[in-house]
């Protein structure tokens, strides 16, 4: 019997902004397509997450990139789903072109979008550019400069093309230059660092406040006051108070008082969060994102088991997993700005130690980019559904934040 699991990978626009999530099957934590008929895979994903309502959640109320087979399409696995909701990929390589270009024209004539993936510019696919949205090109396989010729051929029909497996942002530059709009791959984890750069002084305030969080014991009068000089910021405690105290009235009569009110954990959290987010600009917010998710998984899968001892650790070192992207900045450099535990710093750093293998352990489940996750399970004794669950839990909660 087969568990479901799956891993998401974001897709951006030029402008860094999230689209959407490309879905990928896992039957297991390894994070590996399995050995076993993809038919299968593609249909226990809808039936086992979609009709359960995670699929939604995981993309945080983006678009969800599906990939079809063809059995799937015929079987019309992809009218479960509303046609805004998704974007239904259909495979080229091995495919029966005339038998595919007729589903193309179905589920187009249904509401659809399209997109066909592992494409290799051959013009005999140009007789699908009247059906499909996207076009998606693995620029590992492909070289980005034969879409030139493409380009021209698809301008008539408002086809967007779709780079896989970017790794770095000096691809990304050299993709736009060849007319590429959504890029897809590791390159919005990789900071833009300027030697010599100094923070802003709203970004230095909230690395001032981020500070501050984890301080033992808190200083309750000094969070309250680099609060004080934010409008917003000073909204947000409020309406954290009002979120904690379910049932209850509480007459909150200064800054102070709402934040000893809450308490030292939900403080630390809640300030870091709000930190995080002035930190964040457009090109970040992804990065931010999931960061976010990182922390809540972080911080549930601590609750039991093996990593229980760091458990008080996991959230803030979740939260602060992708800060040298946010801030543009070497994380060795970050770290010396923030009274960090030792543990978190050496996490931060080279993912060591117990709390840097439970990072590892969350980064690479999210986004599905690591051979080693299954050991990792198996040497701490995990519940890998739960992980599943979890992971659910926290993209629900993160998209919170949005709303």
């Amino acid at each position: 019997m087969y568990s479901t699991y799956i891993a998401r990978q974001a897709i951006l626009d030029r402008n860094a902004n999230t689209i959407g999530y490309e879905l990928l099957f896992r039957d297991s934590p390894k994070n590996e397509f399995p050995l076993i008929d993809p038919d299968v895979a593609s249909s226990k994903l809808i039936i086992q997450n979609h009709i359960h309502g995670d699929i939604e959640a995981i993309t945080m109320g983006k678009t969800a990139f599906i990939n079809f087979t063809e059995e799937c399409l015929v079987n019309k696995f992809p009218l479960l789903f509303d046609p805004n909701s998704i974007v239904i990929e259909i495979m080229s390589k091995g495919s029966d072109i005339a038998r595919l270009l007729k589903l193309a024209k179905l589920y187009h004539q249904r509401g659809y979008q399209l997109a066909l993936t592992e494409y290799d510019t051959d013009p005999k696919w140009d007789v699908f550019f009247p059906y499909i949205a996207f076009i998606k090109v693995d620029i590992d396989v492909i070289n980005p400069k034969r879409l030139f010729a493409v380009t021209e051929r698809i301008k008539p029909h408002d086809i967007k093309l779709v780079a896989e497996k970017v790794e770095s942002n000096l691809q990304l530059l050299s993709l736009v230059e060849v007319g590429f709009n959504y890029y897809q791959g590791y390159f919005y984890h990789e900071p833009e660092i300027i030697e010599g750069q100094t923070l802003a002084p709203v970004k230095a305030q909230m690395m001032q406040l981020m500070n501050e969080a984890f301080k033992t014991p808190l200083d309750y009068n000094a969070i309250a006051d680099i609060i004080s000089h934010d409008v917003q910021l000073s909204v947000g405690l409020l309406k954290m108070v009002n979120n904690v105290a379910t049932g209850t009235r509480v007459e909150i009569t200064s800054l102070k008082q709402a934040v000893a009110y809450l308490g030292e954990e939900k403080v630390r959290q809640f300030v870091s969060i709000l930190a995080l987010s002035k930190l964040t600009t457009e090109k970040t917010e992804e990065a931010a994102k999931q960061a976010l998710v990182t922390a809540k998984l972080m911080e549930a899968i601590a609750s039991q088991g093996m990593f229980i001892e760091i458990k008080d650790l996991a959230f803030i070192t979740g939260l602060l997993s992708s800060i040298d992207v946010v801030l543009g900045q070497p994380i060795s450099e970050v770290v010396k700005q923030i009274p960090l535990a030792q543990q978190i710093e050496l996490a931060l750093l080279g993912k060591d130690g117990l709390l840097g293998e439970l990072l590892q352990l969350t980064t690479s489940y999210i986004l599905g980019n690591s051979d080693d996750i299954n050991s990792l399970i198996d040497t701490y004794m995990l519940d890998a559904q739960v992980i599943h669950q979890e992971f659910v839990a926290a993209s629900k909660w993160c998209q919170s934040f949005s709303n």
